[in-house]
């Protein structure tokens, strides 16, 4: 006789592939709050999340389109931006009261020098504890924008359609130097 094979049901949020339940109950023993990181292709969201047993709790966050009311008129979706917004976040948690974290980028793979280490600089450069390896981040020229204002300058030189095209919204908004804007953008945070 044949027997039927049982099938058992995953949860909701395992089957839509929003959640890693093994991942999240090791981060959650830690007992330490998390630093949840999410990006998107326009924009980087950061918050730093309690967890409650009827549900986490939100004490702190911070969105690159907050890079606004600082004077950043660039990308807001790209490794310069992603770093300040950590930095912003970063220095919320020190006027919290917050002092370390643990990093929870949920299903996101883990890519060294990517947008999600750039937002993680941001926040231990700003003073919060959170165990990372320094091989992670980014070098400092992408950090800062470096290699975006290179390659303006480059593209300008070799081909000046393009230049226009891909640099549109940078010269639309007299922005070329992302280095001098990146810095402006810094220093303001730092004094929050």
């Amino acid at each position: 006789m044949i027997k039927d094979k049982i099938h058992i049901v995953q949860l909701r949020r395992k089957r839509e592939r929003k959640t890693n339940y093994k991942r999240r109950i090791a981060l959650l023993v830690s007992g330490k709050p998390r630093l949840v990181i999410r990006k998107s292709l326009c924009n980087i969201n950061i918050q730093i999340v309690e967890y409650k047993p009827e549900g986490d709790n939100i004490i702190l966050s911070a969105n690159s389109k907050e890079l606004v009311k600082f004077g950043y008129t660039l990308n807001k979706g790209n490794i310069p931006s992603a770093y300040l917004t950590g930095l912003l976040l970063g220095q919320k948690a020190k006027k919290k009261g917050v002092k370390e974290a643990i990093l929870d980028i949920g299903l996101n793979t883990h890519v060294k020098g990517s947008r999600i280490y750039a937002s993680l600089k941001g926040v231990v450069d700003s003073g919060l504890k959170v165990p990372c390896s320094e091989e992670v981040f980014p070098p400092g020229e992408r950090i800062n924008g470096t290699h975006i204002s290179e390659y303006a300058e480059k593209l300008k030189k070799e081909n000046k359609e393009k230049y226009e095209k891909q640099f549109s919204a940078y010269i639309k908004n007299k922005t070329e130097d992302v280095k001098k804007q990146f810095n402006d953008v810094k220093d303001k945070i730092m004094k929050v």
